[in-house]
This record gives structure tokens, C-alpha cells and sequence, in this order.
């Protein structure tokens, strides 16, 4: 199955320097109280994370200030493998951003989700980003379906050899320019989805089987605009699942939601988590 041409994943690190950070969103505290119950209403959680999530963490968002749509739309996959221009730049802004962006740390959000699984409600996180975070907060890797692929691997276009994205960071910093592949002089890359290339099939299946295997869908921080991505919150509802959304602007799926809390993702997924963690044992011993 292949995605929209429009795939939302950044053919490149957006650029740290110069960044620009949109006024804090705070929830309301009934639509936090609201979140709580859900989380702790619900055994089988799936949360569907996109680049709001990260922005806590200073990662510009796709489509906010600083991010890739507004410094220049990311090159296809056609534009990537044709133009030595194209790829030089790209390899470029690896060489020089790379580092910060692999020293990001984790926000309250990434946080939360890894405390839901400890506590055995949260089944698995489908992401739409490529910067690792969730599994640097904790989260059990097998858990963490990554449908745009990650940043932190760098795989041959050619015959699909791979090697850790700081091996290839190494190799940059002693020798500038556009590293090739050492097995079959082929086209090297960061393994995320570029636009126009099709989502790798077995992350998009684990993901659907995620979202029908779901009692609650949490949205964190997506615009839910990216196809087939974006379906995914509608296939969980469908099987029966609640929907509940974390965002800081409103999205196509709104409608279909039982709960849509307006407020930045870190603060108010820890406060619900520790809410809904504390409700828990509360109700088992009939104090809630």
C-alpha cells in the first residue's frame, strides 16, 4: 500500500538555529478531568503521535515556524536520486545538524505515554515521526511503530544495507560532501519516508491492527491531513474504539472524537496520566 504523494516526513532535519516557539496552549482543567477518565476507563490504548508531540522538545513542527513547509518543501524521492545538488545540501544539513538534533531529549508527553504502558494500559504508539523520542523516554522499541521510518538509521536506496545514522555522521565530519554506500557505491539516505515514496506495508499493518485492537485512540499532536496515515484514527473508531485528541489547532477528524482537549501536548498528558494513574487504585478500593 503506498501513500499519498503528500506523505508528511521531512526529507531532511529541519534547521535548529533561529527557532521560533508559538504561545503555550494550556487545557482546560475540565477537559483534563475528561481526558483523566478516559485513561482510566480504558485497558487497551493506542496513542497516534505526530510532530506536535515534539515541539516541546524543540523540534519545529512540519508546518509550523522553523519546520520544513516553511523553509522549503522537502525534495521527492524522483528529485533525490536525480540532482547531486539536491543530495550534497541534504548531507550538508546532516553534517551540521545532526548531532543536536540526536541530543534532543524527551518532553512531559513522551513521558506520559511510557508511564500509560508501564502501567499496562497503553498496547503500542503509532508515530508519524522520525526522531526516536518516544524510545529514548522509555518506550518498549517493539512497541513503537514508526510509519515514516526513523532518522537515526541511514540505508542504502540501491541494495538496502543500513548502518547507525552516527556511523555515517562520523564519516561526514572527517570527509564533507555525499557519502556513498561501501557495498555497492549506491545512494545513501536516512531511512524515512521521502514524498511520493510508498510507507513501507509491514509498519502501516502493525499500525492497523494497533488501531482495531484499541478500547481508546489518542491523538498527540498531528494534523491528521496525511494519507494513510491520518485514517487511522477513523479505523480504530470504527472497531469500536473511543477517539480522544490532544492538539493545539483543530483537525479534519474533530467531528468523530469523543473528547477534543485544545492544549500543548506535555503538560496535559502528564496531568491526565497522573490523574487517571491515581483514579485507578482510587476505584479499586471504591474511594473514587
Amino acid at each position: 500500500m503506498a501513500t499519498d504523494t503528500g506523505n508528511e516526513a521531512p526529507a531532511s532535519l529541519a534547521s535548529h538555529k533561529h527557532r521560533q516557539y508559538a504561545a503555550p496552549v494550556v487545557a482546560a482543567e475540565a477537559d483534563l478531568d475528561l481526558l483523566a477518565g478516559l485513561l482510566a476507563d480504558a485497558a487497551r490504548i493506542v496513542a497516534f503521535t505526530g510532530a506536535g508531540i515534539s515541539t516541546e522538545s524543540g523540534i519545529p513542527d512540519y508546518r509550523g515556524p522553523g519546520g520544513v513547509w516553511s523553509t522549503g518543501k522537502p525534495p521527492t524521492l524522483g528529485d533525490f536520486l536525480a540532482n547531486e545538488a539536491t543530495r550534497l545540501e541534504y548531507w550538508e544539513r546532516r553534517r551540521t545538524g545532526y548531532r543536536e538534533m540526536a541530543a534532543t531529549e524527551p518532553n512531559a508527553a513522551h513521558l506520559a505515554l511510557v508511564d500509560l504502558e508501564r502501567s499496562g494500559r497503553l498496547l503500542g504508539t503509532i508515530t508519524q515521526n522520525i526522531d526516536g523520542l518516544h524510545q529514548k523516554a522509555g518506550a518498549d522499541p517493539n512497541r513503537v511503530v514508526e510509519l515514516h521510518g526513523t532518522s537515526h538509521v541511514v540505508r542504502c536506496l540501491s541494495c538496502g544495507t543500513v548502518w547507525p545514522a552516527l556511523e555515517i555522521q562520523e564519516r561526514l565530519e572527517r570527509t564533507p560532501g555525499e557519502p556513498r554506500c561501501e557495498v555497492c557505491g549506491g545512494v545513501l539516505r536516512a531511512a524515512t519516508v521521502l514524498f511520493g515514496e510508498p510507507m513501507p506495508v509491514e509498519p502501516l499493518r502493525r499500525a492497523i491492527a494497533l488501531a482495531q485492537e484499541a478500547d481508546l485512540m489518542l491523538v498527540v499532536g498531528s494534523s491528521l491531513v496525511v494519507q494513510p496515515a491520518a485514517r487511522l484514527p477513523a479505523i480504530a473508531k470504527q472497531a469500536g474504539a473511543r477517539l480522544a485528541m490532544v492538539n493545539r489547532e483543530p483537525t479534519p477528524l474533530d467531528p468523530l472524537a469523543d473528547l477534543v482537549v485544545a492544549g500543548d501536548a506535555g503538560r496535559t498528558l502528564a496531568t491526565a496520566t497522573e490523574l487517571a494513574l491515581v483514579w485507578e487504585p482510587m476505584r479499586a478500593y471504591g474511594t473514587g
